[in-house]
């Protein structure tokens, strides 16, 4: 014996005893149980779980780095970086970083000679070079000559304020928060640069972002608040001073600019070799009006973040990305709106749910929900390409795809159980029962009749009357005499010889089958005159085990009398 062939035999049998115990338990309120369980879970996660919300995050990340057209970086943003050719360059002279600071005081001395906007060291400043207080010197001199130079400060955890002597109010650019009290003795842990005039200056910013719980930026602060007191991050502080429209928020969602090195980049070293007359020379004008931030990408500074652009990307184009959304106004708005995805994802499963439980066809059901899923995705493609408002609707596509996934699973596995055949009927019963049966064929010479249309027409046939019926496509290809039956629709009933009333109903279902067959064809063929032929047959059968034999000799004798309509026809004609 082939032990393999038993073992998927039990299998088999196991397989639809299941199905038909699951059939027999839950029918198709099924469907209205998985979609209850489904509203639980939705209530759950928009009050406390939010799996949604990290779904939403990482469809964000995907979608905003497959932006069709990402807007272009401001091109009066230059990054001056301290790349490893600079370091290079530039060791033979001042050694390895970090480079005596008179260094960068005489590029800030020789840049402001072409008039920028703005210079912003990316570049904590957090102590003084005790083996070279003379360059210190010099570098705070040169800054103390400049108006637009700007210098960030980094805001430490907050758990040790206590110990700090820093005090909130005594930060340069700390604003009061409206409505709140003010403490005006609360510290913070904050490190400020370590010069006087960068200090004095009031030009400062917290260089800190905002790394979400994957360790990933994707907020830029706008400011940070405590003790009644607004301190603002570096692009904010920038902002104040040219006069940008403040964000509403107290965060940025960061609209990148493109994958890392987006921005115009210009070599530390070539520019400062260039402006002190030991390099090759540039452009004058270089950078009149330009908004220049002194970072470093050299790999052994360190200083890359995680963004949805990359894994690795530099963090002062981070710094470059907050600036440029400040300056236009263009940051992304991720509106929360927790009620209305909620809602979203309870309409998806529940409308669902009454597909799969008025059996409107596998096709049907599968169609219409494969084409509102990638609606909704393209609608949420669509709204972060097109405008600056992203609409992330992936939490409700993948509840609904996971409903959908389980509900037709169980649609596979108790659709012959489930099924309306009246075979199946009349063989659970037992004694004579009255059988009818409805065939209809369709013409296909003058209308072009597909699967699928066939399936629209089937299921508006069983909606049409109220007495139990199975209607089933019959589609093949079949020849000779049994080609009859391709393109055809059977309709069937049964009910007890004795029963009066149910009998009475079929003939009162089959003639509202009749009235409606005509209106219901307008719908879908082009040609209704003549599209169809039909024959009406009634017999008996037996119940039980012998149910299956007199429907098979019900529709031997439906077919003959089908014939002789058709000679009649043509002798009539």
């Amino acid at each position: 014996m082939n032990l393999k062939l038993l073992l998927l035999n039990r299998i088999r049998f196991a397989f639809a005893a299941f199905s038909n115990l699951l059939a027999r338990k839950w029918k198709r309120n099924f469907y209205v149980y998985l979609a209850v369980l489904f509203t639980l879970f939705a209530l759950l996660d928009t009050a406390f779980l939010h799996i949604g919300s990290e779904i939403r995050t990482v469809t964000f990340d995907a979608m905003v780095r497959y932006r069709l057209a990402p807007p272009k970086p401001d091109p009066d943003i230059v990054i001056v970086d301290i790349d490893e050719a600079s370091l290079s360059a530039m060791s033979k002279q001042y050694g390895r970083w970090p480079w005596p600071r008179r260094v960068l005081g005489e590029f800030v001395e020789q840049v402001e000679k072409q008039h920028p906007k703005a210079v912003i060291f990316d570049i904590l400043f957090s102590d003084a070079d005790v083996f070279n207080p003379k360059s210190d010197a010099a570098f705070d001199a040169s800054i103390a000559k400049t108006g637009n130079t700007f210098f960030p400060m980094l805001l430490i955890d907050s758990s040790d304020d206590s110990l700090r002597q820093v005090k909130i109010a005594q930060i340069p650019g700390a604003m009061p928060v409206p409505d709140e009290m003010q403490e005006a003795d609360a510290t913070i842990n904050m490190i400020l640069p370590h010069f006087k005039s960068a200090i004095d200056g009031g030009r400062l910013g917290t260089q800190n972002v905002i790394l979400d719980s994957d360790g990933v930026v994707r907020n830029y602060p706008v400011y940070s608040e405590g003790y009644g007191w607004q301190v603002p991050s570096l692009p904010a502080r920038i902002g104040r001073e040219f006069g940008w429209p403040a964000p509403t928020t107290d965060h940025m969602l960061l609209n990148w600019r493109g994958k890392p090195f987006s921005y115009h980049y210009v070599s530390f070293a070539d520019a400062y070799l260039a402006m002190t007359g030991k390099g090759k020379l540039r452009a004058p004008d270089e950078f009149k009006d330009k908004i220049i931030i002194i970072g470093s990408t050299a790999p052994n500074l360190y200083d890359v973040r995680a963004t949805p652009m990359a894994e690795m990307h530099p963090g002062v184009e981070v710094l470059a990305t907050a600036i440029d959304n400040y300056k236009h106004g263009d940051s992304l708005r991720f509106p929360e709106g927790r009620i209305w995805y909620l809602l979203i994802t309870l309409t998806i499963i529940w409308l669902t749910a009454w597909a799969f439980r008025r059996e409107e066809g596998r096709g049907n059901v599968d169609t219409l929900f494969g084409l509102s899923q990638f609606i909704l995705i393209a609608f949420s493609f669509a709204s972060i390409n097109f405008t600056d408002t992203y609409i992330n609707l992936a939490g409700p596509v993948m509840l609904g795809i996971a409903y959908f996934t389980l509900a037709r699973l169980y649609a596979t596995a108790t659709e012959q159980a489930l099924e309306q055949n009246m075979v199946s009927a009349a063989s659970s019963r037992s004694g004579e029962l009255q059988a009818t049966l409805f065939l209809l064929r369709f013409d296909t010479r003058r209308n072009v009749i597909s699967d699928g249309m066939l399936g629209k027409i089937r299921l508006g046939l069983q909606r049409l009357g109220s007495a139990r019926k199975s209607v089933e496509v019959m589609n093949g290809a079949q020849k000779g005499l049994w080609g009859l039956f391709e393109k055809t629709i059977a309709i069937s009933w049964v009910a007890d010889v004795a029963d009066e009333a149910a009998q009475k109903a079929i003939r009162e279902d089959v003639e509202q089958v009749l009235n409606g067959l005509q209106p219901l064809l307008r719908l879908h063929l082009l040609h209704v005159d003549g599209a169809v032929n039909h024959v009406l047959h009634q017999g008996n059968v037996h119940g039980g085990e012998r149910a299956a034999e007199g429907w098979r000799l019900l529709f031997a004798e439906a077919l003959l009398k089908w014939e002789e309509k058709r000679e009649l026809d043509k002798q009539g004609e």
